[in-house]
């Protein structure tokens, strides 16, 4: 079926505004991509598209596992001494994995907000985890397969968020060096990295297809999965507004949806508040880890001062080391999210917003101690769209490519192994 594209004729004295109504809500539609132009192809069922994305990420998503399965065996290596003539139990497969955070989300699911410190955890995930403790009877088992299941459905949706926008190729290398970032490894982990990020993108991915409730539904279960949920509101104002035209008479009811976003944090502050007497339970417990608002850059500043301070050979300057290159790495993606020739068009402008927004809220919080930076390569996965520019850049540049796979995967390698040996990477 080919495309035709019928130009009315204006006969004299005809409607104009009615002409130029509709050329201003193609302007602001979604781009078709340029294969479908004067293509004899069918327009292709939307299964088959998911279809496809499932294609497209499953390689990928079996390497890593590959990669996570041969470490959490050979870790044994590790754990026990030389010629060692005993062997451990096979549930160490299982036990390497209950590290630090784990173990929060698993005393939470099998007591509940005992503390309330512990209110620094958002709840669907350890609810998740409760639910599915009755069948498994191991929390940490049901932690281990939420977690990887929607892992997987959080690379399915990345594909079909880029593809629609951007093609299949950048789709595919975009997820391949999302999946092997170093601190990638949380995603297979009992931590909910992984179902917040499946439901804020697939927040972002309604956004983008002008469906107001579904984008706003799935804000609100991101927004009880994190504290950074809440972030989702931006984009959504934005794109509506941009989707709109910027023009606040064309507004409808739908814009309503955006509430649902804040109404998780809302519904979280109450319990909070009803629970421990403390609406803001979430944000207090930051002390507790010794975290504390600061300006947005001055953690980087402080960690890179910090060089000069300690040991190089010290417990610190190894891990600000790597905390501050790829902080430091994540940010100039943002960068070039905004400027150069690889960032996002006037249309695609809510992919600069979503990663703005959450860079920015991902180095809030640093720790008040000689590792400001801990834990923040991990925040930053939520900014998931500077991948794209990524991709972008690397495009027919097979040294770069080479580079970037090998430091990543070699950083991601060290980092898992000193996250199943229970070494401090959080």
């Amino acid at each position: 079926m080919k495309l035709k594209i019928n130009i009315p004729r204006l006969a004299p004295g005809g409607n104009t505004a009615a002409i130029a109504s509709e050329h201003a809500i193609s302007r602001h539609a979604l781009p078709v991509a340029a294969s479908e132009i004067g293509s004899d192809k069918e327009i292709v069922p939307a299964r088959q598209k998911w279809l496809k994305a499932i294609k497209g990420i499953l390689p990928i998503y079996v390497l890593t596992h590959l990669i996570f399965f041969a470490f959490t065996y050979f870790v044994t290596l590790f754990l026990l001494p030389n010629f060692a003539t005993n062997s451990l139990p096979l549930h160490t497969l299982l036990a390497v994995w209950n590290r630090w955070d784990s173990s929060q989300f698993t005393a939470i699911a099998t007591g509940g907000y005992a503390q309330w410190w512990q209110t620094a955890f958002f709840p669907l995930f350890p609810l998740m985890i409760w639910s599915l403790h009755g069948i498994v009877h191991d929390p940490l088992v049901a932690g281990l397969i939420i977690a990887n299941v929607a892992g997987f459905g959080m690379l399915v949706v990345l594909y079909r968020l880029i593809e629609e926008d951007f093609g299949g190729e950048l789709a595919a290398r975009s997820v391949l060096y999302y999946a092997l970032f170093p601190t990638a490894f949380f995603f297979a982990a009992s931590y909910n990295e992984s179902l917040f990020i499946i439901f804020a993108l697939l927040s972002l991915y309604q956004m983008r297809r002008g469906r107001w409730w579904l984008a706003g539904i799935c804000g609100l279960v991101a927004g009880l999965t994190r504290s950074s949920g809440l972030l989702l509101l931006l984009p959504f104002c934005y794109e509506y507004l941009r989707q709109k035209g910027f023009k606040l008479s064309a507004l409808r009811f739908d814009v309503l949806a955006g509430g649902a976003i804040p109404l998780a944090t809302g519904s979280f502050m109450l319990y909070c508040f009803v629970r421990f007497q403390d609406a803001l339970a979430f944000s207090h417990a930051q002390a507790v880890w010794h975290r504390a608002l600061d300006f947005p850059f001055w953690s980087i500043i402080h960690t890179a001062l910090l060089f000069f301070r300690l040991d190089p050979l010290s417990f610190h300057a190894p891990h600000n080391a790597i905390d501050l290159l790829l902080v430091l790495f994540v940010i100039a993606l943002g960068v070039l999210c905004c400027v150069g020739p690889w960032k996002f068009s006037r249309q695609e402008h809510v992919y600069v917003v979503y990663s703005v927004v959450f860079i920015l809220f991902g180095i809030l919080w640093p720790t008040q101690d000689y590792s400001p930076l801990h834990a923040f390569p991990r925040y930053l996965l939520e900014a998931t769209p500077v991948f794209i520019p990524l991709a972008r850049l690397l495009n027919k540049n097979v040294q770069g490519q080479l580079y970037f796979l090998v430091i990543s995967t070699a950083l991601l390698s060290f980092l898992l192994l000193q996250f199943l040996t229970g070494h401090w990477v959080i």
